[in-house]
Order: C-alpha cells, then sequence, then structure tokens
C-alpha cells in the first residue's frame, strides 16, 4: 500500500494505576528518523519504542509525545551524611563555647546544608507501566499508518492523472515529429530559392536535410521516456516503500524531455515540452511525500 510520510495518530488507555497517551507526527525526511520524548526515568524504554513505530513506518521523520500519569514512577530516599553532620553539630559546640553564644542551633538549620541531607530518586521498573506504553505506541502507530494510507492513495491518484496527461503531449509529439523534418526542408528550399532561384543543388538540400533529421531524431528520448513511465506504474504495484525509486525515475524523465526539447527544433514541440515539464514537476512534488 502506497503511504504518505506525513500523517498523525493518537492513542490513549489506563489502567487502576496509570493513564498514559500518545501522539505521533511524521513529516517528509529523506531516510527513517523517530524522536521520541520520554521522561528519564523511562529513557529505558526508547529503543522498545522505536522498534514498534518502526514496524510500520519506513521513512519520514517521526515526533513522538508521551503523557504519562500516575504515582509510582520513581521512589524518594533520604539521605543523611552522618559524618558530615556529626562534625557540623560539634563544630558549631565549639563555636558556641569559644564565643559564649547562647543561640540554639535548630535541627531545621542544620539540615538545610545540601551537603548534609539530599532526597535521592530511584527510578522503578514497572511492567504494567512498560507494557501500557508500549500498547498506546502500538495504537498509535497503526493510526499513523493508516493516515499515511489514505493520503498515500490520493497522491497516487494525482500522480496518474498527471502521468495520463504526460502521454497525451508524448503521443502528440510523435505523430507530429516527422513532419519537423519535411518543413525544415522546405523552409530551407523556400530560403535558397529566395536568393538564387530555381537553379540550385539538389544533393546539397538533401545533405543539410539528412544532417537535421539526425540531430532532432528525438525517437529514442520518446521511447524512453514511455519506458520510464512504464517503469513508474510497475514500481507503484510493489509492497514496499518506494518514494526514493520513484524520485530517481521522475529524474530520469526529466533527462529526456530535457533531450527533446534541446533536439526537436521546433516550436509546436517545444510547447509539448513545456507542458511535459510543468506536468513532471507536479509529479516530482508529490512524490517527495510517498515513504
Amino acid at each position: 500500500m502506497i503511504a504518505s510520510m506525513t500523517g498523525f495518530g493518537r492513542a490513549k488507555k489506563e489502567s487502576n494505576t496509570f493513564y498514559v497517551q500518545a501522539e505521533l507526527k511524521s513529516v517528509n525526511h529523506r531516510f527513517c528518523e523517530i524522536n521520541v520524548r520520554l521522561p528519564r526515568q523511562l529513557l529505558f524504554l526508547e529503543d522498545k519504542i522505536k522498534k514498534a513505530i518502526g514496524e510500520h513506518v519506513k521513512r519520514g521523520r517521526v515526533e513522538v509525545f508521551l503523557t504519562i500519569e500516575g504515582e509510582g514512577l520513581v521512589t524518594k530516599t533520604i539521605s543523611i551524611d552522618w559524618n558530615l553532620l556529626d562534625a557540623l553539630v560539634t563544630s558549631t559546640k565549639q563555636i558556641q563555647d569559644k564565643y559564649q553564644l547562647t543561640e540554639q542551633i535548630t535541627t531545621g538549620q542544620l539540615l538545610s546544608n545540601e551537603n548534609i541531607l539530599s532526597i535521592e530518586e530511584k527510578e522503578m521498573e514497572n511492567q504494567e507501566l512498560e507494557t501500557l506504553i508500549l500498547e498506546v505506541i502500538e495504537s498509535a502507530a497503526l493510526q499513523l499508518r493508516q493516515m499515511r494510507e489514505v493520503e498515500g492513495k490520493a497522491l497516487i491518484e494525482d500522480i496518474f492523472l498527471f502521468l495520463g496527461q504526460i502521454e497525451e503531449n508524448i503521443h502528440t509529439i510523435k505523430v507530429y515529429a516527422p513532419r519537423v523534418v519535411s518543413h525544415y526542408r522546405d523552409r530551407i528550399e523556400k530560403r535558397i530559392k529566395e536568393y538564387i532561384g530555381n537553379e540550385f543543388d539538389e544533393n546539397r538540400i538533401l545533405t543539410e536535410v539528412a544532417l537535421f533529421a539526425e540531430k532532432a531524431d528525438i525517437s529514442e528520448e520518446l521511447t524512453r521516456l514511455e519506458s520510464h513511465i512504464s517503469q513508474f506504474r510497475e514500481t507503484v504495484q510493489t509492497n514496499e516503500p518506494i518514494g526514493r525509486k520513484l524520485d530517481f525515475i521522475v529524474q530520469e524523465m526529466n533527462r529526456e524531455i530535457n533531450t527533446i526539447g534541446s533536439k526537436a527544433n521546433d516550436s509546436l514541440i517545444a510547447k509539448h515540452v513545456v507542458d511535459l515539464k510543468s506536468l513532471l514537476e507536479k509529479i516530482k512534488e508529490q512524490v517527495q511525500n510517498i515513504e
């Protein structure tokens, strides 16, 4: 199934302990890049989340936003440096005795020293939360994939419309192209007659026309252009990411169209070449959105 690289997916779940919501947003990117924003205590899940999303997304940049509510993500413990506290109390008493100070030092004052008391957070491995997060990610990734496929279908429909118009232009050029040589012969013969009358070297004209016909022959380019279109249609039918391959085919089509424009010395063909370039540019814009 053809997929766009842009899309959005959202899912949420809750248990008796936790509430989890995931939002996935994807945009165009040359490769597959998944950025996950997680609380520090859940960083160990990053690789599992990326792997789960990678099953559904092969190309594009995906931003992952997780909202987690509930208790039990971390345990907090108090740590006291007893040796430092003993030294501080002893030093305080010595200062009071030496300077005959009567002010009492409170427990709060002693514990306000950040070097004595600290609160340590320890990450808790919670299987319930891990399972809930991965389930929500899977649901959001599926929704993202579905949206990308819907957009991909619309992209291909537009592209096939443009390809059909390109084929119409190619058909017109193929019908008209043989006349270019005869028109050139008529023009050169008319010009010679204007200058020297009816007495001229017929062989010289035939030689000039033959050289022009060889330079202006676009049959090979038209054949290759049609071949690229067929290859484009065949590629669309494959069940794999095709965006980069389609982009390459479009580049080859552009090369053939440019050659046709430079070789065919004719105003009518030049008009159709402009149309071909315009249509191909529209296809290129759409292809750049395909996974």
